[in-house]
This record gives structure tokens, C-alpha cells and sequence, in this order.
């Protein structure tokens, strides 16, 4: 059975928070009642990471973090402090940076390197000049203009030959050494230099993929190599000869360029990646090249230290980042459970709204965020919502058609950041047309623009369909549902493509229309859809569409009007039924706000008239100090929403996010192309208004209004999340009050000192006091304290086979209540909508089992039977009932 954590504790590591500085406060995590640390990726990641997402060794420790000795005394910190220990990790890509072995391999001898295999690479693209060669996008110019600039020049240390622009450093192909060497044995006069540039000409071609071949060539070169080097420190005359030869080569363009096209990598200008781009990347990041992880000896390696750990018990369990981009995650996920039987394992898989995990997949659930958007949703007031949608309209003037927006920017995406991907689909689909004669007719631009147009109607992620297997099943009835969704939308929204393209296209995908090629296409587009769906979605829609930001979340549709009390539950039961060990969160390393800032923006679905002549008054107040309407309406929208939900908030950091969030929504500036006069004006805008005292006065007031319904809804998600189906996670220093927004904001220092501190007070106070030291967050400490402590102590009730029960309130307020029972013995109450209700229940009850409850948050006892809510909630907001033996 798997090692399943009772509750986790995210940490970030990196080089300022390392091993040791986690070890540290093993025992205050301990105390606060979590059962495991659940760390970021801390495989060697590139120099200065600061998540560990981007790693160059996956058999080595990172050293930034202390390495292996470092690590040892950590997990052994966590032992002694009775913690058990989950991973991230990743197996979908790594970092290009000079220190991944693998990838420095393939540059140097193309697709015979030892490596070629490890990643996923067009050696055979439409564009002829890429044949059997990676671009490397990293020049700031046109190539030949950086060449003729003296830009470009090829180094030496040692034995060893490289290609230096700016701070990037790439390897030489030994072949090409031909040039060098042939020309130092000239000026030398030396035989033995002669003989050894003309035997690595004898090398066997870069494009020789046969085993036996690959490691041949290897050894020859390496050989050749230490022969060189061996030359180099007995004879200084030929290391004269070699650095004469290299400065010609370095001071003559035409033959500097012929060199570097014998590279087996292109360099090139860095704006020729979003078309041109012959490897599957993370996303749109350049640096991030996805693995071939499908393939056994791919797998086997990079998990090798991984499956150790788990197997000594240094770790119960992983999270898998991002399996949607793997080939078949399925597949994946099965034979890391083969691996690892006994692990916990969760994966970070966005299910959109109505999108169920698969049931098939041998994991114990996601990451969280489904049970994030549920419990959101319920903090929402539908009818304050709809309003707030027109004060949007009525003073942004964008649109708010959700679903039509996302379907915009993920057009937008693929024209440009995933331009290459689209691309390398519309060939293949190009050669699918080519070998059908009912089919060869169709152009390329039409049948670029039909995968777009599929791509950007899919309503989720992607799908499974395994076009690869031939003794499974292959497809289901759920995935022909989404395929045949998204092409009746592409029929409608293009009417100028054929629509017999799209009926096609449909074919292939749902595997009426089969062979190799086709079963390429069809796994390479759900590997693409999930990008597209990240970049379109997440990190640019939910950046323009900013009616009610706190709604704004991965794995969203801020559209829906909230979540029900009868939905929540369903959901709730739902997770019970198929998977009551899945992970539970609210705030996450990549959430766009904390969960602190959500529940206080949701306040203002309560008061939407409120924050109308809020927004008025405030856009009146603060025009004198936007320069040439600038920032924007929607940008000026969002500027006030965000101060609300992180306030209080210096210049510094709002105009951080600010400009991330402008950058995101691609709207007035981007990343790559900064509009420096929007980009000024909106820095002016903020840094004025934060010192205009006639706004800052009137803001603080606005906050100070809606902070005590903020503190409520976060208490009752709190809750909610320590008892409902799954194991909840806290994410780093979120057990007290976190305002953070999107990253880095939420990945500041966090202080243990002060939480260590509160924590050992809670027990001298009563819930009044507690109540009344709220803005320290005591409130939110003493939930989570005794909520872990209910479940160290009644196990049983929130097991995989503990029932989860509804409790349903009656009377006028009922539907501020949301009400469950866990197991038999276990009983949750807590408040909705907090702003409205504003503490008064009148007589609304809710019946309780027979038996002798006790509040575990007041130590009151009721009896069970007809309980008046007034009553459970005089001394503390919430309620957690235990029955009394």
C-alpha cells in the first residue's frame, strides 16, 4: 500500500534557503502537526536556480543546496523529528545550460551523439538548412551581422575547442577540428599534427544514428582528444601553431563562417526560435528541452536516484511535474509505479472544470488546484458576481466573452511563441495529405491554420488517445467527445477552411485514419495542446480577462458564477469515491495569488455597489497622474483589485507584479518587446499613487472594510482543506496571514523565527484572544493546529474509506453554512459569504448525530440533535466537532 502522507509542508529550496536552513525547523514542523516535508525539485539544477525546475543532472544532488552531505544531515533532521519526506520531480525536460552533460554532447556530434536519444529533435525538418543540425537561438542580431562584428570567435582551453558569443560557450564538432589542426600543422610543420587533424576527419558523419557506430566514433574521439592534449603540454611550439591558426580563423569572416556551418548546430538570431525551433522545449522556454522519457534507458536514468531514495525510505513519495507533456503519461505514470509500488505519487495534472482525473492513471490524484477553484468558487456570491461584470465592461471597455478571449490568445500564442511547434505539426500533416490522393490537395497555409484553429478550441489540456499501443485500448468514449468539441468549434469559428479538412483531421485524431505517420501526429498534437492551453490560458487570458482577479487561477474558468454548496459537496464525494488520497492546496508555488488575496477579493462579490464607487472615486482621484491615458483601463482595473487583496503592498513590489502582469497579458507591452512610454507611465502611475494620501486614506478604509470577511472566507477554505477528501498541503509560511502574489512575490524569505514563536503561545490563549490577536494571524495558525491534530488523532475518519456526509443547515441563513461529517465521529461547520451574513445566524440550526460533540476550536459541548449555529459560532468562527466516546 502506498506511504500516504497525513499532511504536507511545501518547501522552496534554493542557494539563500538550502538542506540546512530546511533541517532547522524540522521541529517546528513537526509541532505544527504536518507529517512530511514536501520539497522542490532539488536534482543539480542550473547555477542560481531558484525553483530547480531546470535541472542538468538528474543522478546528482545539487550543490548550490549543500549537496549530498547536505542532504544527508537534512534527511536525517527529518527523521529525528518524526517527518516523512515527499519530491518534486521533473521528468519533462531539462536546462540547455553549458552544465548539462547530455545536451552539451549533442552539440558537439550531432545526432550520433551518446545522447541524441535523451531528447526530443526534428533531425529531419521541412527547412533543409536544420538537417541533422539544432538551432541555437541565442544571438542578439542577424548571424551574418554578428559574424562580420567579430562577435563570434572560437576559443581554446586546452585540448579542447570551443565557439564563444557574449557569456554562451558551445562545443566544436570533432570533425570540423580539420580546419584548425590542418592549418597549425602547417605553421608547426608537424607530422604528428597533420596525422591527427586529418584522422578526425576520419571520423565516422554526425549523422550516423547505429549504436555500435555512436560509441565507435566516441572512443576514437576521445582518444584523439587525449592525444592531443598529451602533444600540447610536450611541444609549446604546437600550441603556438594552434593559437596562430585559431586567430586567422578568427579574423577571416568567410572562413570563420565556413566553420561554423560544419557546426552540427545552427546559431542564430533569438527571435527565430518561435518559428524555426527544431526541439520540443517546456512551454515556449528556449532553455527547457523536453525528454524522451517514454524510452527505458531515458527513463531508467534520469530516475535512478529517485527510485533509491524511495526504495530506503528517505522518500514516501513525488510529485510529478507537468505530465501532460510527456508523450503518454500514462504509460509513464505506470511504470514509475512498477518502480516504486509502495510510493505516493500525485501529479500536477490541470483538470479543467467538469475534466475528471483519469481513473485508470495508477496515481493517488493531482497537486490540488481542482480542490483550489472548488473551494474558491464557494466564497462567491453569483448574484454580486453578474454586477460585477458590468462594472467591468463600464469602465474597461474589453470584452467579456471568456471563452472567446481564450480562444484569441491562444491563436495568438501559436502564431508567435509556439510558432515552431506548429509548424513541425503542419508538416507532418502535410506528408499524412501527401500519401492520400482524396487528401493532397489541401495547402499548408490551410492546413496550418486548421490545426490552430483545433488547437485553440480544445477545451481542456489535451487528451490520452494512445496511438502508439496496438493491445490496448487505444481510445475512449471521453476523449472522442473532446476531439469532435473542438473541431465542430473550429468548423465554426473558421468557415473559410474546408471543412473536410477538419473532418480529416478528426479522423486522425480519433484513429479512424491510421498509420505511422498518423500515429506520430496524433501524439505529437496532445503534446502541444497542453502548451498551448498554458501560455493562451494561464499566462496570458487570465492576465486580460480581470472582472474579479481572485477567480483567476490555474485550472479556472473565472466565467462560471462561483460554486455551489450542493456542487462542493459532490465534489467532495466525488474525490472520496475514486481519489481520497489526492493532494489538497491552496496556494501553490505558481498560484497567481495567494489564498489569502483570493478570499479577500471575493469580499467584494458580496458588495459589488461598494466597490463600484470605490472604483470611480478612485480613477477620479488618481487622473491627474496618468500620462496620455496611460495605464490603460484594464491595467488601471487590476491595479485596484491587487492593491486590495495584497494590501498593505510597498511601490516596489506592486509595481513588480504590475509590470509582470502587463508583460503577461501581451496586451500594452510583452517580454520580448517592452513598451518602454506604457511601461514608464504605469511605474510613474503607481510609485504617484502610493504617495497621494487622499487615495491612500480612502483605500485603507476600503481594505479595512472588507479584511474581517477576507479573514473569514480564508478560515473556512482552511478548513475545508485539512478535512475534506485528501491530504492538504500548506504551502511555505501560508499557516499565518499571506498576502503574496504570482512569483517571485510569493517566493520572498519566510520568517520561522516569528511562526515558531506564535506557535508556542497558542496554547496559553482562549479563542477570544486568539480572535483578538487576528491581524498577527493566530486565527489561521490555531485552525490548522488543531485541525492536524484531529486527524493525527482520528485516523480513521479521514481514511480512504471514511464516508464524507453532508450536514445541510435549515433556516434563513442556510445557505451561508457548508457542513460535513467524516467517518462517523467527525463533524465540520463552517460559515460562506461572510459579508452578508455579518455574524448573525438567527435561528438556523443544523441537526447533528446523536451523541456528545465537542468543538475542538472552544471545547464546547453540544449534544447532538437540532444545534443552533449562533451558538457553535459565539467563541470562534468555525467549528470542528469530534463525538465523544
Amino acid at each position: 500500500m502506498p506511504r500516504i502522507p497525513r499532511s504536507t509542508y511545501r518547501l522552496q529550496l534554493h542557494a539563500g534557503f538550502n538542506f540546512d536552513d530546511a533541517g532547522r525547523i524540522a521541529d517546528y514542523l513537526a509541532a505544527l502537526g504536518v507529517s512530511h516535508v514536501y520539497a522542490s525539485p532539488y536534482m543539480q539544477a542550473a547555477p542560481g536556480s531558484m525553483h530547480g525546475y531546470d535541472i542538468v543532472d538528474h543522478q546528482c544532488v545539487n550543490q548550490e543546496l549543500g549537496g549530498e552531505p547536505s542532504h544527508t544531515r537534512f534527511c536525517a533532521k527529518l527523521s529525528e523529528a518524526g517527518l516523512g519526506q515527499v519530491l518534486d520531480i521533473v521528468p519533462n525536460h531539462m536546462s540547455l545550460v553549458r552544465e548539462n552533460r547530455y545536451w552539451w554532447d549533442v552539440l558537439e556530434n550531432g545526432p550520433s551523439s551518446r545522447y541524441a536519444s535523451y531528447f526530443d529533435i526534428d533531425w529531419h525538418p521541412a527547412e533543409s538548412k536544420l538537417r541533422h543540425k539544432v538551432l541555437v537561438p541565442i544571438l542578439g542580431g542577424q548571424y551574418g551581422r554578428v559574424l562580420s562584428a567579430g562577435e563570434l570567435q572560437v576559443v581554446r582551453k586546452g585540448a579542447k575547442f570551443l565557439v564563444q558569443y557574449a557569456d554562451h560557450i558551445m562545443p566544436v564538432a570533432p570533425r570540423s577540428l580539420e580546419i584548425v589542426l590542418g592549418r597549425a600543422a602547417e605553421f608547426a610543420a608537424s607530422d604528428l599534427l597533420r596525422f591527427l587533424a586529418e584522422a578526425h576527419t576520419k571520423l565516422p558523419a554526425p549523422e550516423s544514428i547505429d549504436r555500435s557506430v555512436v560509441l565507435a566514433r566516441h572512443r576514437d574521439k576521445t582518444v584523439l582528444s587525449e592525444l592531443l592534449d598529451k602533444l600540447l603540454r610536450e611541444d609549446h611550439r604546437i600550441e603556438q601553431a594552434i593559437d596562430r591558426a585559431i586567430a586567422e580563423l578568427n579574423t577571416d569572416v568567410d572562413a570563420l563562417d565556413n566553420f561554423l556551418n560544419t557546426q552540427n548546430y545552427r546559431l542564430a538570431y533569438w527571435r527565430t526560435a518561435d518559428q524555426e525551433l527544431g526541439y520540443r522545449r517546456f512551454f515556449d522556454v528556449n532553455t527547457l528541452a523536453g525528454l524522451r522519457i517514454e524510452r527505458e534507458h531515458v527513463f531508467a536514468e534520469t530516475h535512478s536516484l529517485i527510485i533509491k531514495w524511495l526504495d530506503e525510505g528517505v522518500l514516501d513519495g513525488v510529485r510529478v511535474d507537468h505530465p501532460d507533456g510527456l508523450r503518454d503519461p500514462f504509460h509513464y505514470l505506470r511504470r514509475l509505479r512498477a518502480t516504486a509500488p509502495s510510493a505516493w505519487i500525485v501529479g500536477e495534472k490541470i483538470l479543467e472544470p467538469g475534466e475528471a482525473l483519469r481513473e485508470s492513471w495508477p496515481i493517488e490524484g493531482t497537486t490540488g488546484y481542482d480542490f483550489l477553484n472548488q473551494a474558491n468558487g464557494l466564497l462567491i456570491d453569483p448574484k454580486g458576481l453578474a454586477e460585477i461584470t458590468t462594472i467591468y465592461a463600464d469602465f474597461t471597455g474589453q470584452p467579456t466573452d471568456y471563452a472567446a478571449i481564450c480562444r484569441e490568445k491562444k491563436l495568438n500564442v501559436m502564431q508567435e511563441g509556439l510558432g515552431s511547434d506548429v509548424n513541425r505539426l503542419t508538416s507532418l500533416f502535410v506528408e499524412i495529405c501527401e500519401g492520400n490522393r482524396d487528401r493532397r490537395d489541401y495547402t499548408r497555409t490551410d492546413i496550418r491554420r486548421a490545426v490552430r484553429e483545433v488547437a485553440a478550441c480544445f477545451p481542456v489540456y489535451r487528451t490520452y488517445v494512445d496511438a502508439d499501443c496496438t493491445n490496448c485500448e487505444r481510445i475512449i468514449e471521453e476523449d472522442i467527445r473532446r476531439i469532435s468539441a473542438a473541431i465542430e468549434c473550429a468548423k465554426h469559428t473558421r468557415q473559410d477552411v474546408d471543412a473536410g479538412l477538419f473532418d480529416f483531421l478528426a479522423d486522425v485524431l480519433c484513429l479512424r485514419a491510421t498509420g505511422n505517420l498518423e500515429s506520430e501526429f496524433v501524439m505529437r498534437f496532445q503534446q502541444f495542446t497542453g502548451p498551448v492551453m498554458a501560455k493562451g490560458v494561464e499566462d496570458t487570458a487570465l492576465y486580460c480577462y480581470n472582472r474579479l482577479v481572485g477567480l483567476n487561477e490555474v485550472g479556472s474558468d473565472p466565467s462560471r458564477p462561483g460554486v455551489s454548496v450542493e456542487e462542493f459537496h459532490q465534489f467532495c464525494a466525488d474525490t472520496q469515491r475514486t481519489h481520497p488520497a489526492t493532494m489538497l492546496t491552496l496556494s501553490t508555488h505558481d498560484t497567481k495569488r495567494s489564498d489569502d488575496v483570493r478570499a479577500r477579493l471575493a469580499v467584494l462579490s458580496e458588495a459589488p455597489s461598494r466597490w463600484r464607487s470605490a472604483l470611480r472615486k478612485w480613477s477620479r482621484i488618481n487622473h491627474r497622474f496618468r500620462a496620455a491615458d496611460l495605464p490603460d483601463t484594464n491595467t488601471e482595473y487590476l491595479y485596484y483589485q491587487t492593491l486590495i487583496g495584497a494590501w498593505p503592498i510597498d511601490a516596489d513590489r506592486a509595481t513588480a507584479y504590475m509590470l509582470k502582469a502587463a508583460r503577461e497579458a501581451k496586451q500594452q507591452t510583452t517580454w520580448t518587446a517592452n513598451n518602454k512610454v506604457f511601461e514608464s507611465a504605469l511605474e510613474s502611475f503607481i510609485r504617484s499613487t502610493l504617495t497621494h494620501e487622499p487615495f491612500l486614506s480612502d483605500l485603507r478604509g476600503f481594505v479595512d472594510r472588507v479584511t474581517p470577511g477576507g479573514r473569514i472566507n480564508s478560515l473556512t477554505q482552511t478548513l475545508l482543506k485539512h478535512t475534506a477528501p485528501g491530504v492538504p498541503d500548506i504551502y511555505q509560511g501560508s499557516e499565518l496571514w499571506d498576502l503574496s502574489l504570482v512569483d517571485p512575490d510569493n517566493r520572498r524569505p519566510v520568517d520561522y523565527d516569528r511562526r515558531r514563536a506564535l506557535l508556542a503561545e497558542l496554547p496559553a490563549f482562549s479563542p477570544a484572544q486568539i480572535m483578538a490577536r487576528s491581524d498577527d494571524g493566530l486565527p489561521k495558525l490555531f485552525t490548522i493546529h488543531r485541525a492536524l491534530a484531529i486527524r493525527l488523532d482520528r485516523p480513521s475518519s479521514f481514511g480512504a474509506d471514511a464516508a464524507y456526509t453532508p450536514l445541510i443547515a435549515e433556516g434563513p441563513k442556510a445557505a451561508h453554512l457548508v457542513g460535513f461529517m467524516r467517518g462517523d465521529d467527525v463533524a465540520v461547520l463552517v460559515p460562506r459569504l461572510p459579508m452578508t451574513l455579518n455574524g448573525y445566524w438567527s435561528s438556523t440550526t443544523v441537526t447533528l448525530p446523536e451523541g456528545r460533540w465537542k468543538n475542538n476550536f472552544t471545547s464546547a459541548t453540544l449534544e447532538g440533535g437540532a444545534a443552533k449555529l449562533q451558538t457553535v459560532f459565539d467563541e470562534f468562527p468555525l467549528a470542528l466537532l469530534t463525538r465523544e466516546q
